[in-house]
């Protein structure tokens, strides 16, 4: 997201002790204030007290957002950070990139950088096992739209590998989970960052962002997999769902598996109105209470993909 000159990134994406080949500001007020010269690095001490006084962004000049991708990829590729501290700055360098796929007009540019973030994620399960389980173990956090989309993104590629896809067949699942709600750009903001369950007529309004999602995507040279994933998401595997009410094989494969990492990251997730379950109780909701919403055997490989998650934290 653009500001003036100046463009946003999270706080989360600059690591500790790692010198930056840019300028970083903070913002004041309607100021942005020069905190961090290029060359210098990042002190613990100084990033902690900007968490404690509730500051969650950085930003750069808006020619330096090359550099700062650039930069993350060092970041990632390199040797200076344990593997969970790479999981932690790519998912969070990865919501600039998100923001930008939501409110950015130029969809084209949009995609090309979502399909960098997918590629991230992939380089960084091939250098380490662990990896897919960091990145799991770092969601859970408030729902917002980009975490929700990241996280989803996340949990589909670990599913995808326990389901036994690789190469693009892999990506192709990532970049669904990326994209599986990107109709809401066209659902009003009072719906998306209501505090409160929606109105009988609010949900129908969202109920349509799997339509609105795939009139974007038919504008976009992306693949039908992909405009799967964000039409049929919200299918039933065994009958009532929307917004065609497809039962079974008639729902794309991979759709089912979007399906199973939507609905678990949003019952993991806090909201306003709503505590996150712990994953026990999350699996026990959908296995006992969302019985025909979805494929068993990606049910079953959601259990797996936890398990990594335990081996991650454990590690």
């Amino acid at each position: 997201m653009e500001l003036g000159k100046y463009t946003r990134i999270r706080l989360g994406s600059i690591p500790s002790g790692v010198a930056v080949p840019f300028d970083l500001y903070i913002r004041v007020g309607d100021h942005f204030v020069h905190y961090l010269r290029a060359g210098d690095q990042l002190s613990e001490d100084k990033k902690e007290q900007l968490m404690k006084k509730a500051a969650d962004h950085f930003f750069l000049l808006e020619g330096e957002f090359p550099h700062f991708k650039a930069f993350i990829n060092s970041v990632i590729n390199g040797d200076d950070l344990k593997v969970a501290e790479k999981a932690a700055v790519l998912r969070e360098s990865s919501m600039a990139l998100v923001e930008e796929l939501f409110e950015s007009p130029n969809m084209d540019r949009a995609l090309i950088q979502s399909r960098e973030v997918v590629d991230q994620f992939l380089d960084l399960m091939k250098q380490d096992a662990q990896a897919m389980g960091h990145l799991i173990g770092l969601s859970g956090h408030d729902f917002y739209t980009y975490n929700h989309s990241v996280d989803v993104s996340i949990y589909s590629l670990g599913l995808g590998q326990i389901l036994g896809y690789s190469g693009s067949d892999l990506k192709e699942i990532g970049l669904g989970g990326l994209f599986h709600d990107i109709g809401k750009r066209n659902i009003p903001l009072s719906i998306i960052c209501k505090e409160g369950p929606l109105t009988d007529s609010e949900w129908e309004q969202m109920k349509k962002h799997p339509e609105y999602g795939l009139a974007i995507l038919m504008t976009q040279d992306i693949s039908d997999t992909i405009k799967a994933c964000c039409f049929e998401h919200h299918e039933a595997f065994y009958g009532g769902g929307y917004p065609r009410g497809l039962e079974g094989e008639q729902i794309h494969k991979m759709a089912r598996v979007v399906s199973v990492a939507d609905t678990y990251d949003a019952l993991t997730t806090k909201r306003s109105y709503q505590d996150p379950m712990n994953p026990e109780a999350a699996i026990e909701f959908m296995r006992d209470r969302l019985t025909k919403k979805f494929d068993p055997d990606v049910m079953k490989a959601l259990l797996e993909v936890l398990e990594s998650m335990r081996a991650a934290k454990a590690s």
